[in-house]
């Protein structure tokens, strides 16, 4: 065992004795284990290892797919078969330099404190990877965050030219972030939440969404209680109800408030701008987040005692951001998430490929009697019912995609009796739909298509085998 975690053993057992006596003490914090700690060169070597620079590019630069797939203002509007559609029966190309990949590993105690995270860039200027250092707060100034740019990553090596935070200029690491796809709507939801505990609305108002423009990404109108389109939102990534969701926070005017908001939080990165008012769609490239950022709001939603971190001017950040209510909502909408198929991939149970992930549990609301599993009319055709059995964990998470974007946001838990894990991961990738491994096999009839590289998974799976060996928490 190592000494930092010998101590914290100590000092939480001290704190438990001293709350059995009466005091009310607030719970230690740990610091991080330098600017770099373990997990961080974990994360890099295993990064490295799983060569994602040997992928292949469905729609390469210059050609007829690439122009079909050109960004919109509407980046998640093509469905899977369209990609299916666009992409069939092409001759892939090697990609023709470094992806971008921001992935992240933030390490909780058992009462859900942060204590020691890692986060890794890798882009053309970064082949290797990159450790991003962080203070006591889990933050960091060191990167020059840029805004993710479609035809800039080929035409500028990968380096952005719109800047995410004001005043990183000089800052010694240059990153474009990728697009996050939909895991934008973690943002969306924990500003609908937001809106619950100040009173403004209910979960169960009827919310009549209508559009006065219509997009394809976000259909027509509907009418439908608030807590009906969060959960479609979240468990199986709606579109359509999360179109809704952002047009609420609209006509509330509360799109701004978020985005101070997350500013106010130190999650500077999180910022949900340029949508349309009049429809809620319009998802583009002004649409950020960092895994970093990310995943600390993931801590935060998951919750723990006492302070998480200190704010920009310095007060204490706490899980106080949303009641315990609307944390409980949340969290249990992302404990039903139906698209387990990025860094876990247990909806394709048993499958040859892709590999398998994160060993995580899937939730029973999606496994028909066949034991396989379909979301929202999409059927991933295996029977996860053996890997149900041998689960090791839960996975909290939301996963999304386009054709240059992947990304996958979640918290991990151990299950009774299994190897002690607590940690949140998050990864960000322009690795999406388009880009596929030589060794992927031609897609089933009547199969929800395999929507990333297995390296993800690969991914996915080395970190929660290293977590498991980490003491228990």
């Amino acid at each position: 065992m190592s000494r930092f975690r010998m101590s914290r053993q100590v000092v939480a057992g001290l704190v438990a004795g001293v709350a059995l006596l009466g005091f009310a003490v607030e719970p230690a914090r740990a610091e991080p284990s330098g600017s770099a700690g373990e997990v961080a060169h974990f994360l890099q070597r295993t990064m490295d290892g799983l060569t994602f620079e040997n992928v292949l590019d469905l729609a390469p630069p210059g050609s007829s797919q690439a122009r079909s797939l050109a960004a919109s203002v509407d980046k998640e509007a093509k469905t899977a078969n369209d990609y299916a559609r666009l992409l069939a029966g092409v001759d892939p190309k090697p990609i023709v330099q470094q992806p971008q990949l921001d992935v992240t590993v933030l390490e909780l105690d058992r009462y859900g404190r942060p204590i020691s995270s890692g986060t890794v860039l890798m882009s053309p200027q970064y082949p290797h990877g990159v450790v991003v250092p962080v203070d006591r707060d889990f933050h960091t100034t060191q990167v020059r965050w840029r805004q993710w740019d479609d035809a800039g990553w080929y035409a500028n090596q990968g380096k952005g030219t719109i800047d995410v935070v004001p005043g990183r200029e000089n800052a010694p690491i240059d990153f474009m972030s990728p697009y996050p796809a939909s895991v934008l709507k973690l943002m969306v939801n924990f500003g609908v939440l937001r809106l619950v505990d100040k009173g403004q609305i209910k979960l169960d108002d009827t919310y009549d969404y209508q559009p006065t423009a219509v997009s394809s990404l976000c259909g027509g109108a509907s009418s439908n209680t608030i807590r009906a389109y969060m959960e479609a939102s979240i468990t199986s990534s709606s579109n359509s109800a999360s179109c809704a969701l952002v047009k609420l926070l609209h006509d509330r005017g509360a799109i701004d408030e978020l985005n101070q908001t997350f500013q106010d939080l130190g999650l500077e990165t999180l910022q949900v701008k340029g949508t349309n008012p009049a429809n809620g769609g319009r998802w583009s490239n002004p649409v950020t987040m960092s895994s970093l950022d990310t995943a600390k709001l993931l801590a935060l939603v998951n919750g723990m005692p006492g302070r998480a971190w200190s704010a920009p001017d310095g007060t204490p950040v706490t899980k106080a951001v949303l009641s315990p209510a609307s944390r409980q909502v949340f969290k249990s909408l992302l404990g039903e998430q139906g698209f387990n198929d990025m860094l876990s991939t247990t909806n394709r149970c048993g499958s040859d490929y892709p590999a398998a992930g994160i060993p995580q549990r899937v939730a029973s609301r999606w496994i028909g009697d066949d034991g396989a599993v379909t979301v929202a009319g999409n059927k991933f055709g295996q029977d996860v019912r053996p890997c149900n059995e041998s689960a090791q964990v839960t996975f909290a998470h939301k996963t999304g995609w386009v054709g240059n974007s992947g990304a996958d946001a979640g918290i991990v838990r151990s299950l009774p009796g299994k190897a002690g894990r607590h940690y949140i991961v998050v990864a960000f990738t322009n690795l999406g739909t388009q880009y596929v491994d030589a060794n992927r096999p031609a897609t089933k009839p009547g199969v929800y298509p395999v929507a990333y590289t297995e390296k993800l998974a690969k991914l996915g799976h080395a970190i929660d085998q290293y977590e498991a060996g980490r003491t228990t928490r």
